[in-house]
């Protein structure tokens, strides 16, 4: 009969690992909308705070020119659920994120690196 197949196995790569933070550069509390994109705008934000969700959601309404309310509307929900999911701390679904940036023009990418 012979030898039994071998299982090939997969080992990811190693990961790189940031800097240790110093304790004055942890944040206790997350930043407000404004102070993030102007931070953002200006190339400024520390890497681990570039990509909230909530507020990278709430950016693609501003420049869709969009309220909450009409995006609400839009995507059949309340005024209060966009507004919730434009929270630093949100953890919107796929799928909701697909609908929002449909409704305001753009596309989303998602990627798994």
């Amino acid at each position: 009969m012979g030898k039994p197949p071998r299982l090939r196995t997969y080992s990811s790569p190693p990961a790189k690992t940031p800097p240790p933070l110093s304790p004055a550069a942890v944040r206790l509390r997350p930043r407000d909308y404004v102070e993030w994109k102007t931070l953002r705008r200006w190339g400024k934000l520390p890497y681990w705070e570039l990509e909230p969700p909530g507020y990278l959601l709430r950016l693609a309404r501003e420049s869709a020119g969009l309220t909450q309310q009409e995006l609400a509307r839009r995507l059949g929900s309340s005024q209060q659920a966009v507004a919730q999911a434009e929270r630093w701390n949100s953890n919107p679904t796929a799928s909701f994120m697909r609908r929002w940036a449909t409704e305001c023009d753009r596309t989303l990418q998602i990627r798994v690196v």
